[in-house]
């Protein structure tokens, strides 16, 4: 019998984070709870062999190439499917865990059969008292996305939807509902999982008593340049996912204001970009 938690690592040349994630999960959680899966997603800094040496009792998969986020996992959330895992738990690893969070978010959706998913507050690294991101949710009329940034209550929430950096996916709704959609490569990949799972009369459920923390962006940066340090790929896929995105699920009455909210910012980004001379991001 498996353990009932596939806690699902995505690696790409970030091995010291991928380390210190696990570190922190090994001395938090309960390893009865949990089995580590780590992902590699084609890393060329030797990150896979690093691990490897440094972790040897962990399951590895050598995805050989750049799946991108959703592809990547989807991988390892197939492994955890084929292997009768109870649930995948989802994360970034440039994270850390608070204590007992595995077995928090699995107990909670022991007890809540109608949950698909289960996300915790999750926390600035470098700044523990700051909420990076808690439920998420969506506006019809303007398209926007977004996550709540303030605490509210310690009480669940039901969320439009939860982020990729922390999700904990109860394993047969996956079977009934499908993975992340590869297409969405990086970015958005969680949004679009989450109104399927919705869709598909299942709740998502935000646990803001259980916390982690979360530095943001560690694949994303690139050594400093004249085009900033976040990887212009991030602008390209974040504004073409959003699209995918609300062509899926939008309401189409709105579009003519989802244009209107939108244009003066797109038309202020490129303007920044065409003044800083950032042509990779324009």
């Amino acid at each position: 019998m498996p353990k009932p938690v596939a806690l699902i690592l995505l690696n790409w040349n970030t091995p010291e984070y991928t380390a210190s994630c696990i570190t922190s999960v090994q001395q938090n959680c309960d390893a009865a709870d949990y089995d580590l899966i780590i992902a590699d997603n084609g890393s060329t800094d030797g990150s896979l062999g690093k691990l490897r040496t440094q972790f040897p009792d962990l399951i590895f998969i050598d995805n050989q190439t750049n799946l991108g986020y959703a592809g990547g996992n989807n991988t390892a959330l197939q492994y955890a499917l084929d292997h009768g895992y109870t649930y995948s738990l989802v994360m970034n690893n440039d994270t850390t865990v608070g204590p007992g969070m595995i077995r928090g978010l699995m107990n909670h959706l022991d007890q809540h059969p109608r949950a698909a998913a289960a996300q915790p507050a999750i926390y600035w690294m470098h700044e523990p008292e700051k909420l990076w991101n808690a439920e998420g949710r969506f506006q019809q009329i303007t398209g926007k996305v977004y996550a709540v940034k303030k605490p509210t209550t310690k009480e669940m929430i039901l969320a439009e939807w939860l982020t990729g950096c922390c999700i904990l996916l109860r394993n047969t709704v996956l079977k009934e509902c499908g993975l992340f959609n590869s297409r969405f490569f990086l970015y958005y990949e969680d949004v679009e999982l989450s109104f399927r799972l919705r869709a598909a009369g299942y709740e998502l459920h935000y646990l803001p008593n259980l916390s982690m923390y979360h530095e943001a962006g560690a694949s994303g940066k690139v050594s400093a340049q004249k085009e900033g340090t976040l990887n212009p790929v991030i602008h390209y896929y974040v504004s073409r996912n959003h699209l995918w995105f609300l062509r899926k699920y939008g309401n189409p009455l709105f579009y003519p204001v989802m244009f209107l909210f939108y244009t003066p910012y797109y038309t202020a980004l490129l303007t920044y970009f065409l003044l800083r001379g950032r042509k990779k991001r324009l």
